[in-house]
């Protein structure tokens, strides 16, 4: 009986070691990733304390602390450019990177297209047609209304436009989503849009004045640094809003990675999720374009390193690395940016564009085809 009984318990630890093992596997990989996005944040702090010392003129590490603490400012100048300058452009860069990296991470889940971006759904391009409007109005009495003592960047009629012709550019492609089974037709009917509406813009901008086309120029380098803190108030919560979005439908984008039959046989209605997946991506998207201007490779180069990094397609993984991450990147860009000090601000997009073109093509040289379709 004893050896009966000694069998029964090796035959049942015999049974029950798979399952001990894939625990031991999950909790192996949830501890890796934990180290990871923790070592990400404290990065992200460390970037985030550099961003605001870091400037045309170096700020020291007390101060920095003694502004962030609330402590009184003792007539030093020092605290007006921190409150008024670098820390609002340093909680413009977190929030319009993590915004641009979730985005990014959402459009390659739906679109089954590591290339995929929230732009190729033609926001930029709607975005830039609504900013050139208005620059390009400016030399008329309502343009002059519109945009006379404002900033390009910080101009609400601005934001208004860029927002609203994102929109418009947006709405034909979301209906489009909801008659079409195939992402990847979607995702070519946006860069048609994109392109034309590209198009359209070119020849606006091809007639402007020159001191219409500068200010043009100037808004179409990119910047975090016109985003002040009245700006801040609605772009703070737009951009939480789309994050809370992605938050509430991850269950929803892994299971797209198995497939639309697989999450159809799941009781998920597809076709609502890609049009609400789409509509958040365009939310934060458009809302970084509006208030930054056209931020590139961002969306697309974060969701790379983050699955590189975390080795996983887990969004419950994937969602917070890409906020991180996101945000990280664009401090870290916003601080090249300013290299030069006193001589001068280097375009952003320049610097996003050295940062995630090779991280593209990185992506498209490791795939077999060279191409990848849904």
């Amino acid at each position: 009986m004893t050896r009966n009984h000694d069998g029964q318990d090796d035959a049942l630890d015999h049974r029950a070691s798979p399952r001990v093992a894939i625990a031991s596997a999950v909790a192996s990989s949830g501890a890796y990733h934990t180290v990871v996005l923790g070592i990400a944040l404290a990065l992200l702090v460390a970037t985030f304390i550099a961003a605001i010392c870091l400037g045309s003129t170096s700020i020291p590490l007390g101060t920095v602390f003694g502004a962030l603490t609330g402590q009184p400012a003792s007539g030093n100048p020092d605290f007006d450019i921190i409150t008024a300058i670098r820390l609002p452009r340093a909680i413009t860069a977190c929030l319009a990177g993590a915004a641009l990296g979730v985005a990014g991470l959402q459009m390659q889940t739906l679109m089954r297209n590591p290339l995929a971006d929230p732009f190729v759904l033609g926001i930029t391009s709607g975005a830039s047609l609504g900013v050139a409007l208005v620059v390009l109005a400016s030399g008329s009495a309502i343009g002059s209304f519109l945009t006379g003592g404002m900033g390009l960047g910080g101009g609400f009629a601005i934001v208004i436009a860029s927002t609203l012709g994102g929109l418009c550019v947006l709405a034909p492609t979301l209906a489009i989503a909801s008659r079409l089974q195939n992402p990847s037709t979607v995702l070519i009917f946006g860069l048609m849009t994109g392109y034309a509406v590209s198009a359209f813009v070119t020849l606006l901008v091809a007639g402007a004045a020159p001191d219409q086309l500068q200010r043009w120029i100037a808004w179409g380098f990119g910047s975090f640094s016109a985003v002040t803190w009245n700006e801040l108030q609605i772009f703070g919560p737009v951009v939480v809003l789309g994050l809370v979005v992605a938050a509430v439908t991850i269950k929803q984008l892994n299971a797209l990675l198995l497939g639309e039959n697989y999450a159809r046989s799941m009781g998920l209605n597809t076709t609502a999720m890609r049009i609400l997946t789409m509509a958040a991506a365009s939310l934060l998207a458009g809302a970084v374009t509006a208030y930054c201007g056209p931020i590139g490779f961002l969306g697309i180069a974060v969701p790379h390193v983050a699955r590189s990094l975390l080795k996983s397609s887990d969004h419950r993984v994937l969602v917070p690395a890409a906020i991180v991450l996101g945000a990280l990147t664009a401090l870290l860009a916003q601080l090249v940016a300013l290299l030069p000090g006193q001589f001068g601000v280097l375009p952003l997009n320049a610097v996003t564009a050295l940062i995630g073109a090779p991280i593209v093509a990185f992506v498209i040289l490791r795939s077999r085809k060279g191409i990848f379709v849904g």
